[in-house]
């Protein structure tokens, strides 16, 4: 072929069109149609983060909670599940930064390790059984605080946002705070889009008023609470989802000012002669 362009042989070059009309009427020709939407190539498949074998892997890890066979599959709960929750927490960490920008931080620092802490528990299983992520406020990273949460099992996704089982110093915080700002607290809860999307979980409340509370104080129902939060339990398919983080994002968006809420007492600068809260300040 290059032989014969060397001797100047006339190339035809077609313009689309051209190309689609030869076809028309070679289709008509031979009885048949064209039509030039059959073949528009299909639109790509939509990116998953987590599939069928990331929940696959997870119940295979709940059958087998052992070092033994965890270890010669680590490649595979890298690429299963943290690599696709890394992509996740960046995903949703993009639509934060308009409303919790405090809370966006690397992904890597908001993926939960998969070893469990066996000092103080009689299970000693080594691994838990569900990749999570929790996103803390800045400046609340080593004590906790409010933030937010996602984790997925082989049975169910779970989104959830405020402060789960302070420690003494941030539960009396909160207590404190609450007392001039319940009404506030009881606002937010009762939302009607956060009430849509999550379910109220205060832990398991105390029996009694907790020590150095009046008793008969209007905020001593949410006084008694041990924690104070909301959680969303889905069906784990809702994982399987292209639109995974902007479900997510859209259930972090509407607990949001809760979390803030929550976070004043623990962040604010402290009044003269307080008792100084972790040494945050």
């Amino acid at each position: 072929m290059a032989s014969e362009i060397g001797k100047g042989a006339a190339i035809a070059v077609s313009t689309p069109s051209e190309l689609y009309n030869a076809g028309v009427a070679e289709s008509k020709a031979n009885g048949t149609k064209t039509s030039a939407k059959k073949s528009a190539p299909k639109p790509p498949e939509p990116e998953l983060f987590f599939t069928e074998e990331s929940l696959k892997f997870l119940r295979a890890l709940k059958r087998n909670n052992r070092r033994d066979w965890f270890d010669p599959r680590k490649a595979q709960f890298e690429a299963l599940l943290k690599a696709p929750m890394l992509r996740v927490v960046e995903g949703v960490a993009s639509a934060m930064a308009e409303f919790a920008p405090d809370h966006v931080r690397p992904a890597r620092k908001c993926v939960l390790r998969i070893y469990r802490d066996t000092r103080f528990s009689n299970d000693k299983t080594p691994y838990k059984s569900n990749i999570a992520a929790w996103w803390s406020r800045h400046g609340l990273e080593k004590t906790s605080g409010g933030g937010f949460y996602l984790h997925l099992s082989a049975t169910e996704l779970v989104i959830a946002a405020g402060v789960y089982m302070p420690e003494r110093e941030q539960l009396m915080a909160i207590r404190t705070f609450l007392l001039d700002h319940h009404e506030e607290l009881r606002r937010l809860l009762a939302d009607k889009k956060l009430r849509k999307l999550f379910a109220l979980d205060p832990g398991e409340p105390l029996s009694r008023p907790p020590k150095g509370f009046a008793k008969g104080h209007p905020a001593m129902d949410l006084l008694k609470w041990r924690q104070w939060a909301v959680t969303a339990r889905l069906p784990v398919e809702r994982a399987l989802e292209p639109q995974l983080t902007k479900t997510v994002a859209a259930h972090f968006r509407a607990a949001a000012p809760l979390v803030a809420l929550l976070n004043r007492p623990l962040v604010a600068a402290p009044k003269e002669g307080a008792k100084v809260l972790f040494g945050l300040y």
